[in-house]
């Protein structure tokens, strides 16, 4: 829900600007001269809360640049100034490092939530002594998912370990909800998903399962969408790389397997 309302609230914002023809009043959070009464972290989660009333960020740190906290909320990634007054909605791209700017407390905070999972709750497809391990999370009815995981096998040959958590797209009351369910509740997963992202129908099964879990982790660490493929520590790749891309993309970042717990 709150993911619904943010998304709202910041829709409406982008339409109504340009009929804001003066500055909004410094939030009293923050000081004459701009500067943040406490700390930076307070005055953004005040901003928040003065924007939106009971919105809750998981993840407040400093972003990669200087003058900004990094903010998780709702599944969004916002960028608000160290004094509350400004946000951004863009994630800023690092022209030295050719890709998305992330800081590393962002990074350990993926990294640290996405570990929480055991390992006896992903399906994992993995060839001996993997080299590298990335963490999908994955919908059955997703065009890119399938087409990722129709290149597995090339994947497992590049070295790269595959642990799938669970992000039905659609919401915990849809029919993929559901499906995804029927996938964990099985007695051989990793066959039952592949049969599902085969566009075969799912054999219904009920337990106590981790996709309302995951689908709820996933919004946390900032899935928007599907596939979310994170590196062992903490970086996200973004959604479907062809398998010498994603080697590349995680030779790049130096992340070995078994970094993510």
């Amino acid at each position: 829900m709150q993911r619904i309302a943010l998304a709202a609230l910041l829709c409406a914002l982008s339409l109504s600007a340009c009929a804001q023809s003066t500055p909004p009043a410094a939030s009293s959070s923050v000081q004459a001269g701009g500067a943040p009464a406490g700390n930076a972290e307070t005055a953004v989660r005040d901003a928040l809360q003065a924007l939106a009333p009971g919105m809750q960020a998981d993840y407040v740190g400093a972003a990669p640049f200087a003058g900004f906290r990094e903010v998780l909320v709702g599944g969004q990634l916002l960028y608000v100034s160290d004094d509350g007054r400004y946000l951004m909605q863009s994630q800023p791209f690092d022209l030295q490092e050719r890709r998305p700017a992330t800081s590393e407390g962002l990074k350990a905070f993926r990294r640290e939530r996405i570990a929480s999972v055991p390992e006896k709750d992903r399906i994992v497809f993995g060839p001996p002594n993997a080299k590298h391990t990335i963490t999908v999370f994955t919908d059955i009815e997703c065009g890119y998912c399938r087409r990722l995981h129709e290149q597995i096998g090339e994947i497992n040959r590049a070295g790269i370990a595959v642990e799938y958590l669970a992000f039905p797209r659609m919401g915990m009351g849809s029919d993929d909800f559901r499906d995804m369910v029927s996938v964990w509740c099985s007695a051989d997963r990793k066959q039952a998903l592949t049969e599902a992202k085969a566009g075969n129908r799912v054999a219904k099964k009920d337990c106590t399962s981790p996709v309302a879990m995951q689908y709820t982790l996933g919004q946390q660490v900032g899935v928007t969408g599907t596939p979310a493929i994170f590196a062992a520590d903490g970086t996200q790749l973004g959604g479907y790389l062809p398998p010498a891309q994603l080697l590349e993309a995680l030779e790049k970042t130096g992340a070995t397997a078994g970094g993510s717990r």
